[in-house]
Formats: structure tokens, C-alpha cells, sequence
């Protein structure tokens, strides 16, 4: 029995590390492009970001990251 809950743990991490390259990509946009918003309209400080944008899923990232980034940053001055 031992043996069959360790295979079953091996295979279940092996499956969750699995992940879909395209969400990384936006996600990595979505990180930049809010810190990029945020820090923009709050006039905190330039923001170094990746800049892949021959990733179309970065780019989408990155856009919807800018918008809700500098929604934050309007919000909190309200």
C-alpha cells in the first residue's frame, strides 16, 4: 500500500508542475504592466519590466495589468 500512495504523490506533483506556458506569459505581463500603471499615475518611479512584446500573451498581460494598475493607484487617491 505504501508504494501505491507514493507513486500516486509522485504523479500528482508531476501533473500540478504541468503548467500552461500562455497564463505564465500573461501573467509575467500582467505583473509588469500593473506595477507600470500603478507606478506611473502615482508618479512613484520608473518601472523596470521585461518587455516581450513579441508574446502576444504577454502584451494581453501587460495591457490588462496597465489598466487595473493605474485603477489602483486612483482609487487609493480618492
Amino acid at each position: 500500500m505504501n508504494k501505491s500512495y507514493i507513486f500516486a504523490g509522485i504523479a500528482l506533483l508531476v501533473l500540478l508542475s504541468c503548467g500552461d506556458s500562455a497564463d505564465s506569459r500573461f501573467d509575467s505581463g500582467y505583473s509588469d504592466g500593473y506595477a507600470s500603471g500603478y507606478n506611473t499615475v502615482c508618479k512613484i518611479r520608473a518601472t523596470m519590466i521585461e518587455g516581450d512584446w513579441d508574446d502576444k500573451n504577454y502584451s494581453r498581460g501587460y495591457n490588462a495589468g496597465r489598466i487595473d494598475g493605474s485603477a489602483a493607484c486612483k482609487a487609493e487617491r480618492n
